[in-house]
């Protein structure tokens, strides 16, 4: 019964229910954290793997300095830089005049995103970095010798042999992500609520522990899903290299 609750509606007996948009809504912000990692993290993992080793240390260590602080007190920080009186707000209207009113910019889907994005992005950078290290750049300089251009070069020599890293850093982002509430409440407001939060007022407040518990095993199915579709990819890749 509890895991019916999930998927079908109990008035109606129709699937789709409150808690499925809810899975839907964590799957597409976790799904977004992913791609924005990837895109932002890639370059960078790109710029510290192919540094001098004298210096790779040191940008790494910039990589983990958020690791240094509390994770509430950077989500806090957050807070005070989006909201309505906040630095960012404060910054465009009295410094560059560029508004005349604050935007709403906490507590919203965007500032979701951002948060886990801040919070993540390390995750893909470490294994893309992995990759990208090992990388034998003689492949490369043979690419360019045999005529190919800069994206032909990273489409059939960088990209492929570097994906076991992007897998890896695709896994370590997007897992966590659908199932994070903390930063969904605090940078949400609780406004569009993602699987993780529904979990966490199940056991905490309405102490219906069955159905979280049904909610939590569903999480898990998903986990395990989105990790042997990855493995799954890893090894297709493995094999043809």
């Amino acid at each position: 019964d509890n895991y019916r609750r999930i998927f079908i509606d109990a008035d109606t007996g129709t699937f789709g229910t409150t808690y499925l948009t809810v899975f839907i809504r964590s799957v597409v912000y976790a799904g977004l954290t992913t791609v924005i990692c990837l895109v932002v993290g890639y370059p960078v993992a790109w710029f510290i793997g192919r540094a001098p080793e004298s210096r790779r240390n040191l940008l790494l260590t910039l990589v983990m300095i958020p690791f240094w602080t509390s994770f509430l007190i950077r989500t806090y920080a957050w807070i005070t830089i989006l909201s309505t009186n906040g630095l960012l707000n404060g910054f465009l209207s009295d410094y560059t005049h560029l508004t005349s009113e604050p935007f709403e910019m906490l507590y919203t889907p965007g500032a979701v995103v951002l948060g886990l994005v801040y919070s993540y992005l390390p995750f893909l950078i470490l294994p893309v970095y992995g990759s990208v290290e090992k990388l034998d750049n003689s492949l490369v300089e043979a690419a360019f010798d045999l005529g190919a251009g800069p994206v032909r070069a990273f489409q059939k020599i960088i990209l492929p042999l570097t994906q076991p890293g992007i897998i890896a850093g695709i896994l370590l982002v997007f897992i966590p992500a659908i199932g994070m509430f903390a930063i969904s409440q605090l940078m949400g407001g609780g406004t569009d609520p993602t699987i993780g939060e529904v979990i966490q007022n199940q056991f905490m407040q309405a102490r219906d522990w069955p159905f979280g518990a049904a909610l939590g095993m569903t999480l898990v199915i998903l986990f395990a899903v989105a990790f042997w579709f990855s493995s799954r990819r890893q090894a297709v890749v493995e094999s043809q290299q």
